[in-house]
């Protein structure tokens, strides 16, 4: 099984790059984030044309979350579009349960900068995020969180840790966040595998970023301790990045030794 996260920045506008990337590769489960539609505005007769159904916790303009998985899969169960007990409009949360295997797809807040209203609102949502997750703890033991986090988790995942120094994205406050997270019992797929160094999945669209790979890597699949055997590598796709009009994320791909559910 291959667990996707990508950012696709308006699903309307790279739908069929998704469907494109998705007859190249072997991915199973693919979480997108940024739909930036509604629900009922998706596209879903393409993607039923393609083998797929997709589950999706939209929203117009801003946001939305959503996994694409093989139409021949069982309905997911389980679905939760919200982090239990913390009022949010936005709609930044997707989980469903596949099988025995759960997975959790987030956008998590930017945060504008630090000390703003909004990254206080990006730390109270984090410490809300790490509260659930403990709690999923208690009730699966195989666990997959992806998404973009908006957070770069060391400075190995930034092109220029002393410009970026305790900038939003990279502060101190955000990793401490983080890593109460991955105190639920989840591990960093990525780094599980020896990486290129300057391995990175986003990259600011202007100054020509992309091309001279000035990037964060904000974009990550956890894995529960439980799965960390069964996890068989992980990469970032820079591929679609390249593409014309592309998201400013590239997919990140983990590939796990697991079964579809119902086989």
């Amino acid at each position: 099984m291959n667990i996707v996260t990508w950012n696709v920045n308006s699903l309307k506008v790279r739908q069929p790059q998704v469907l494109d990337w998705l007859a190249e590769q072997p991915a199973t489960l693919l979480g997108l984030q940024e739909l930036k539609q509604t629900d009922e505005a998706v596209d879903r007769a393409a993607l039923d044309a393609a083998g797929y159904r997709i589950l999706s916790n939209g929203q117009k303009t801003y946001n939305g979350v959503a996994w694409v998985y093989p139409a021949h899969w069982p309905e997911p169960t389980d679905v939760v579009t919200d982090i239990p007990e913390f009022e949010d409009p936005q709609r930044r949360v997707i989980a469903a349960t596949f099988g025995d295997l759960r997975v959790i797809n987030l956008y998590v807040v930017n945060g504008e900068a630090v000390g703003s209203e909004k990254y206080r609102y990006k730390l109270e949502w984090l410490e809300a995020l790490a509260r659930w997750l403990a709690a999923e703890a208690g009730r699966y033991r195989h666990r997959v969180v992806v998404g973009d986090f908006n957070i770069a988790p060391t400075d190995a995942d930034v092109h220029d840790p002393e410009a970026w120094h305790e900038r939003i994205l990279c502060s101190t406050p955000e990793r401490d966040a983080l890593d109460r997270i991955l105190e639920t019992g989840l591990i960093d797929a990525f780094r599980l595998f020896d990486q290129p160094e300057n391995a990175f999945s986003w990259w600011d669209y202007r100054a020509a970023n992309f091309r001279r790979n000035r990037g964060l890597r904000i974009d990550l699949i956890l894995v529960s301790d439980e799965l960390r055997d069964r996890a068989r590598a992980c990469h970032i796709d820079v591929e679609p990045r390249r593409w014309e009009r592309p998201s400013d994320h590239a997919p990140v791909v983990l590939e796990l030794d697991y079964g579809a559910p119902g086989s």
